[in-house]
């Protein structure tokens, strides 16, 4: 059954987009919802695949015309968002919804869509884990290691807010079961 919206959020760090991935391999009804964002292209990222890369200026005109079930300003005009016509574009198209976005917009698509929508919030076990994890990367400065682990603190609270809490200690279990969560809640009527 098509028209679903499976929503993943969690702290940096706890595998949230290894998962969404795993499910786009396993369920080909799942399309992705591409983000909009105001920063300028990084590397070989594409416009329309990766992001839909807007200037600030149509970002918050964007905002200012309700085009976004959410939205954030992530750093000082730097906006990150969901657009609401890429949500219908893919219900339209008879799809469900996949989506990899940070704790807040994940409750504010759940609260929108309701029960068409699944909340999953993905966890890494503990804090420590977490850093650990994002330590192996080795993608972050010390500064920015810390704002990351300040921001999880906080995202962790918002876990029972969520539907499911996946957590994420063993990667093949961890799929398995999104596997499982995300197959029941599109086949329910």
């Amino acid at each position: 059954m098509a028209g679903k919206l499976i929503i993943f959020s969690a702290p940096s760090g706890s595998g949230k987009t290894t998962l969404v991935h795993h499910l786009l391999d396993k369920r080909p009804d799942l399309r992705f919802s591409i983000s909009a964002t105001s920063r300028d292209k990084r590397g070989q990222e594409v416009d329309g695949r990766d992001y839909y890369f807007l200037s600030q200026d149509v970002f918050i005109e964007k905002i200012k015309n309700n085009d976004f079930v959410e939205w954030e300003e992530v750093y000082a005009g730097t906006y990150y968002g969901t657009l609401r016509a890429e949500i219908d574009r893919l219900l339209a198209a008879g799809k469900s919804v996949i989506f990899d976005v940070d704790v807040k917009g994940g409750l504010n698509i759940k609260s929108q869509y309701g029960s068409q929508a699944l909340a999953i919030f993905v966890q890494a076990g503990s804090l420590q884990v977490l850093q650990e994890r994002l330590t192996r990367r080795n993608t972050e400065s010390p500064e920015k290691l810390k704002m990351r682990l300040e921001k999880a603190e906080i995202e962790m609270k918002f876990a029972q807010e969520f539907d499911y809490i996946l957590v994420n200690d063993e990667l093949e279990v961890a799929k398995a079961t999104a596997l499982e969560v995300v197959n029941n809640f599109i086949n329910k009527p």
